[in-house]
Parts: C-alpha cells; sequence; structure tokens
C-alpha cells in the first residue's frame, strides 16, 4: 500500500505518517528527513539543500524530487509525506490512500512555534504557509478528484488521530 500523508507544515504528518507506517508494517519516508540527512551528511545534494534550510526556505522541487525519486521507484509499499508538494510533482507518483490532515494555521503555527527547531520563526512560518496554500493545498482537492483523498481533523490529540487513521486505512 503506497500513503501520502498531506498536511500544513506541523500538521503531523511525520508524527502521524510514522505511526501509520509502523500499524501497516511498511517504510515510512519523509523528504524533510532525507534532506536534513543529505546536509548533515555534507554529500552533494546536502550542500546545494543547504543554501535554502539555513535561511529558512524550502528546497526547490528539482532537489527534493533528485532526493526522494530514487527510493520511491525502489519500493512497492510505504507511508510518504513532503512529496510531492505541488500539482507538478505529482506525474507518475500514484497513491492508494492520500490523508489530509486538517489543521487551522493559529495550531501549526504554535507547534512550529513550541518545537525548537532554528528556522521555526514566526516570519519563517508565515512564508511556509503562504507558500502551503498556494503550492501543495490545491493536492487536496486533485486527491479529491481521484478519490483516493481521506480528510481527518489534525487538531485533536495524537492517540484519536492515530486511532482513526488505523481503522480507515490499516
Amino acid at each position: 500500500m503506497r500513503v501520502l500523508m498531506l498536511a500544513p507544515p506541523g500538521g503531523g504528518k511525520g508524527t502521524q505518517g510514522t505511526r501509520l507506517a509502523t500499524a501497516l508494517g511498511v517504510e515510512h519516508i519523509s523528504s524533510g528527513d532525507l534532506l536534513r540527512a543529505a546536509v548533515a551528511e555534507d554529500t552533494p545534494l546536502g550542500r546545494r539543500v543547504d543554501e535554502y534550510l539555513k535561511d529558512g526556505r524550502l528546497a526547490p522541487d528539482e532537489l527534493v524530487a533528485e532526493a526522494i525519486r530514487p527510493l520511491l521507484a525502489t519500493r512497492a509499499d510505504y507511508v510518504l509525506d513532503g512529496f510531492p508538494r505541488k500539482l507538478s510533482q505529482t506525474e507518475g507518483v500514484d497513491f492508494d490512500v492520500v490523508v489530509y490532515l486538517d489543521v487551522p494555521d493559529a495550531v501549526v503555527t504554535q507547534r512550529l512555534l513550541g518545537r525548537g527547531r532554528a528556522d521555526d520563526r514566526e516570519d519563517v512560518i508565515a512564508e511556509r504557509l503562504r507558500q502551503y496554500d498556494a503550492d501543495t493545498r490545491p493536492l487536496v482537492d486533485y486527491y479529491e478528484e481521484r478519490g483516493v483523498l481521506l480528510r481527518v481533523d489534525g487538531d485533536r490529540p495524537e492517540a484519536a488521530i492515530a486511532d482513526e487513521l488505523q481503522q480507515k486505512v490499516a
């Protein structure tokens, strides 16, 4: 089973993606984790990505695709978060289920401010939410039209969300 987790930044896609992957017995793949690992390992890709991340910007599409597409090509089942981020990235990437964690902007802002990452500042968060609304939110309609979207209220306790996902996806 191939599952995509969609949510705004700080919306819980990593947390819930990990829990769901464990319940399904499949790998959880996070594009953000892959990019941060590339930076930490000082790979050529990581050095290019770092130029964006150190300024609080998202890595451009082509760098994210360079990190994730080869991995997806070798996996039959997974829970993925962080890719695709735009309609232009959906080509050739199909999912059995797309989970959309619906979380209000005010809630994700508070979550991000409390996370402790160096790039989680109010100005950076506001820009990420603006980018999410412009680029990623259209994916919700795209996957809904294809009949694979599962909307979930993401403004609840983690365990309640995980229970719902396990009942509806697993």
